[in-house]
C-alpha cells in the first residue's frame, strides 16, 4: 500500500508485509510522501505498531505476513527527544547510536545534571520499562557534535569498552582549523597528559604522557580556514584539539587550545563516521552523518 500526495498521514493505516525487510526501509518505500526524518519521527513518537506491539527500532526485521499499523495520533508518552539536542540514529535491544548536537553534555557534571544525552536517553528507555537503564560507552566534548554509542546493559558496555580498538572499524571526524593547512595529509604523533587544571598538554617525551596518533586529510581550504577529515589511531581526551594546536592550526572557537576566531559560534569539530562490530550480533555496522551546515557555509 502506497501513500501518495498527502501532507499528513491519515489515522490507522494498515500495511501488510509481503517480503522480508527492515522496518525503516520498508516504511520509506510504502509511505512515499515521507522522508527519513518523517519516518524516524513516527518511530520515536511510538506511532508505528508491528503485530499489535509498538516498535521504535529502525532495523526491526519484518517478515512476510507481518502487519504494520501507522497511527497518526501522537502517543500519550511525551517525546523527550524533541528539541533536546540529539537524534537516535540506531536502536536495538543492546545499544543506541545517537547524533549529538553541539552544546549538549554527554553525561552530568557538578554544574549540569539534567541537560545531558545520558539523562534524556535514560528517560527514553524507561518509557518502555521503568527498570531499563542506559550506560555510557564513550564521550564527546560538550561543544563537539556527532555520533555516540550508549549501551543498554552493563555487559554490552564492558564488551565495547574492553574491546574498543578491536571492535571500532572506522571513526572519523570533520574538523575546521584556523588558517591554511599546507600539507594535503599528515600524521601527528605525541604524548598527551592532562594537568590538574584539566588541560591536556602535548610532549615528544615518552615519559610525559600516553602515545597519541592523529591522521588528517585536507578536504577544503579558503584563505582563512581548512576543513579536515581526521582519523584517530588513539582516542585520548581532547586529542584532535591539542594536536591541531601543536601544528599551528587550532580548531575554530577552541579558545582553550589557542583559537582566536569563532566564525560559527561553536567548536569546529564533528564526529561524522562511526563503524563498529556489534558486540552481541557480531554484525558490522557503519553510520555517517552529514557535515554540519555551519561548517560547509565557510567554504
Amino acid at each position: 500500500m502506497n501513500i501518495k500526495g498527502k501532507s499528513k498521514l491519515p489515522k490507522d493505516i494498515i500495511l501488510h508485509v509481503k517480503t522480508e525487510d527492515e522496518l525503516l526501509k520498508y516504511l520509506l518505500k510504502e509511505l512515499q510522501g515521507k522522508n527519513r526524518n518523517n519516518i524516524k519521527s513516527l518511530l520515536t513518537n511510538k506511532q508505528v505498531i508491528v503485530n499489535r506491539k509498538v516498535e521504535s527500532r529502525y532495523n526491526h526485521k519484518l517478515m512476510p505476513g507481518d502487519e504494520v499499523k501507522i497511527d497518526n495520533r501522537r502517543s500519550n508518552t511525551p517525546n523527550i527527544l524533541t528539541a533536546r539536542g540529539f537524534s537516535i540514529i540506531f536502536e536495538d535491544e543492546h545499544l543506541i547510536v545517537i547524533d549529538k548536537h553541539a552544546g549538549i553534555l554527554s553525561i552530568a557534571t557538578e554544574k549540569e545534571k539534567s541537560h545531558t544525552a545520558y539523562n534524556f536517553l535514560s528517560k527514553h528507555v524507561k518509557y518502555e520499562n521503568a527498570s531499563n537503564k542506559i550506560f555510557i560507552v564513550h564521550r564527546l566534548d560538550r561543544e563537539t557534535s556527532g555520533l555516540m554509542i550508549f549501551a543498554k546493559n552493563i555487559k554490552v558496555q564492558h564488551l565495547l569498552q574492553d574491546n574498543w580498538r578491536d571492535m571500532i572499524t572506522e571513526r572519523t571526524y570533520i574538523a575546521i582549523a584556523e588558517g591554511v593547512v599546507k600539507n594535503d595529509h599528515g600524521v601527528i604523533k605525541s604524548y598527551l597528559q592532562e594537568s590538574k587544571s584539566l588541560k591536556v598538554h602535548s610532549s615528544q617525551n615518552p615519559d610525559a604522557g600516553k602515545l597519541s596518533i592523529t591522521n588528517y586529510k585536507v578536504l577544503k581550504r579558503t584563505n582563512e580556514y581548512t576543513m579536515l577529515e581526521v582519523r584517530l589511531d588513539t582516542g585520548r581526551k581532547n586529542q584532535i584539539r591539542v594536536h591541531m594546536q601543536e601544528i599551528g592550526h587550532s580548531l575554530i572557537a577552541d579558545k582553550k587550545y589557542g583559537a582566536t576566531s569563532n566564525p560559527i559560534g561553536r567548536l569546529g569539530l564533528h564526529s561524522r563516521t562511526l563503524g563498529f562490530i556489534h558486540p552481541v550480533t557480531k554484525e558490522p555496522l557503519r553510520f555517517q552523518t552529514v557535515i554540519p551546515r555551519k561548517f560547509t557555509r565557510l567554504f
